[in-house]
């Protein structure tokens, strides 16, 4: 659905992203990249001691996956434009799947061609179990412009 440009939007719309598996090789390039390289999400044996019982993704691994489903197009949207609120509900599992329900909760004009709109993004498993929720916005073209 970020297909659509900013005035084909309806507020209270709703969808559902493709899935993503979480693997192991995802943790350890998460950890690579970001230096976060807490026990919690790469020893296996440190975290089966804890009350998770395993190893967990990294929060904001889940919220880039989460972007990531969202599958944005260059046509109608300009850029991320921020992240209001995030919570992390429950943790997310190497062989979890993710999906992203999407629910369109704002729209603002910016000028004359441009608007910002916003989203809830609740992160789910296949379980239906909430992972993580943000309100994002993202900058919009309003029209396609020929």
């Amino acid at each position: 659905m970020f297909d659509k440009y900013f005035d084909e939007l309806n507020i209270g719309e709703r969808w559902v992203s493709r899935g993503r598996t979480i693997t192991e090789a995802d943790l350890v390039l998460f950890s690579a990249f970001s230096g976060d390289w807490y026990p919690l999400h790469t020893d296996k044996e440190w975290a089966a001691q804890t009350s998770f019982g395993q190893r967990i993704a990294h929060g904001m691994l889940v919220l880039s996956v989460a972007m990531g489903l969202l599958d944005m197009v260059p046509g109608p949207i300009v850029a991320f434009y921020g992240i209001e609120r995030v919570r992390f509900i429950g943790p997310t599992y190497i062989g979890d799947t993710l999906y992203a329900e999407v629910e369109v909760t704002g729209k603002e004009e910016k000028d004359a061609e441009r608007g910002v709109a916003g989203f809830k993004i609740k992160v789910i498993s296949k379980a239906n179990e909430i992972k993580a929720i943000m309100d994002i916005k993202i900058l919009m073209k309003k029209t396609q412009s020929d």
